[in-house]
């Protein structure tokens, strides 16, 4: 199973639903408000987990900034009918593949972009 690091913005009911699949996905929310974003990828990075968010900002950070993503961000650009949708939406995306690490991934309604992330 892979290991998640959901940024603080993400849903509170896809991180139940992941982790009720047994998936290991910490939680900024509850783990460190407040984390600064480079803060936030530097954790995934240490943990060896993938950054899931809905905030793109992650993917100009680890571009443009050169900070180290190589455990890999999965950025969902999806609409959120209901957390209870979304969730299932989410956690069935994420377990549909095990390619995530090392890439730049962009989940939106009907297509999935992957580029892989520069060299730590």
């Amino acid at each position: 199973m892979a290991r998640f690091l959901a940024d603080e913005n993400f849903l509170g009911d896809a991180v139940t639903a992941l982790r009720e699949a047994g998936h290991d996905i910490a939680w900024i929310r509850t783990d460190s408000p407040g984390s600064t974003d480079p803060e936030v990828l530097t954790r995934a990075v240490v943990e060896q987990r993938i950054l899931l968010t809905f905030d793109k900002d992650f993917g100009d950070l680890a571009y443009r900034c050169g900070l180290p993503a190589a455990c890999g961000i999965v950025l969902f650009r999806i609409s959120l009918p209901s957390p209870r949708v979304a969730a299932r939406l989410i956690k069935t995306v994420l377990q549909s593949r095990d390619d995530w690490a090392g890439h730049f991934s962009v989940v939106e309604e009907n297509r999935l972009r992957m580029r892989a992330l520069p060299p730590p």
